[in-house]
């Protein structure tokens, strides 16, 4: 009696000839468990539609928010070598090779130049990649930023410095070390030039990042509910013994503790950067 119900309910496709839905037509929030449509998510700022969820993004998606217009790639030749031939569960080379494989990036941080809003205010955005090692600082991020750093001198250019990381790229040892002083370094002669550096810290951005180039803008900003801070809250929780607050190392707690300037939602990212570089670039 199976055909019976189904035209008694009005169902027209047979089981045998039923579909299911191709992959990324729809998106789930991690945080309020929601489905919306990927068109929706995406025009949303890749957040979420139902509760302004800010969902982990990469490279391309925010050179796509800043420079609308399009923009100019800038050192896409320069890959992580394996020095130390380093193995752990496996070696660093095979990473590196899966990595870029998987990601279509060569590492984990990337570097564009645009010109922003109506007044075309000259800005390069470094730009870090989760994808990549868990957007592991190795020896090619701090090249790349002191790169960047450089072109901005060139140029005259404002620099932006858009941090998701999970901290030192424990492979390269102390050659990833390093790359807190070289790129500390290296924004002293950017602000020695005179132009601005803004840090804009998302989910999540910890370890060695945040103890150099991440803290170190001339204004720090941040988007909302993204993690900060230097280890993470799980090893302190084990370290000193005792439970953390519900808010501990947000963009709100840290906001409320002075070490950020504003939390700036993407919606309002261009916008923002705008109103704040065509003051900080008037001489």
């Amino acid at each position: 009696m199976s055909w019976f119900k189904r035209l008694k309910e009005g169902i027209q496709t047979t089981t045998k000839n039923k579909k299911e839905a191709p992959d990324g037509l729809w998106y789930k929030c991690k945080e309020c468990k929601e489905a919306s449509t990927m068109k929706e998510f995406k025009e949303n700022y890749y957040k979420c539609p139902k509760c302004d969820y800010h969902a982990r993004i990469g490279s391309k998606e925010y050179f796509e928010i800043i420079f609308p217009q399009g923009h100019t790639a800038l050192f896409n030749n320069i890959e992580s070598e394996d020095f130390l031939n380093f193995v752990d569960l496996k070696p660093y080379k095979d990473r590196l090779v899966d990595a870029k494989k998987k990601t279509k990036l060569d590492d984990a941080l990337s570097v564009a130049y645009g010109q922003l809003g109506d007044f075309k205010i000259p800005l390069t955005v470094a730009c870090m990649d989760f994808s990549f090692i868990g957007g592991s600082m190795g020896s090619v991020v701090g090249e790349k930023i002191a790169l960047a750093i450089e072109y901005c001198i060139e140029k005259k250019s404002a620099l932006l410095i858009i941090s998701k990381s999970g901290g030192a790229r424990m492979m390269e040892s102390a050659f990833s070390l390093m790359q807190l002083a070289k790129t500390s370094s290296m924004l002293t002669l950017l602000a020695d030039e005179g132009l601005p550096y803004i840090s804009l810290m998302t989910d999540p951005t910890t370890g060695g990042v945040t103890a150099s180039f991440a803290m170190l803008g001339d204004l720090n900003i941040a988007e909302p509910k993204a993690l900060i801070g230097f280890a993470g809250p799980r090893v302190i929780r084990e370290t000193i013994k005792r439970d953390l607050p519900e808010d501990f190392q947000t963009s709100e707690s840290t906001l409320e503790n002075g070490f950020l300037d504003t939390i700036v939602n993407r919606k309002d990212l261009r916008s923002t950067l705008e109103n704040m570089l065509s003051m900080l670039m008037t001489k």
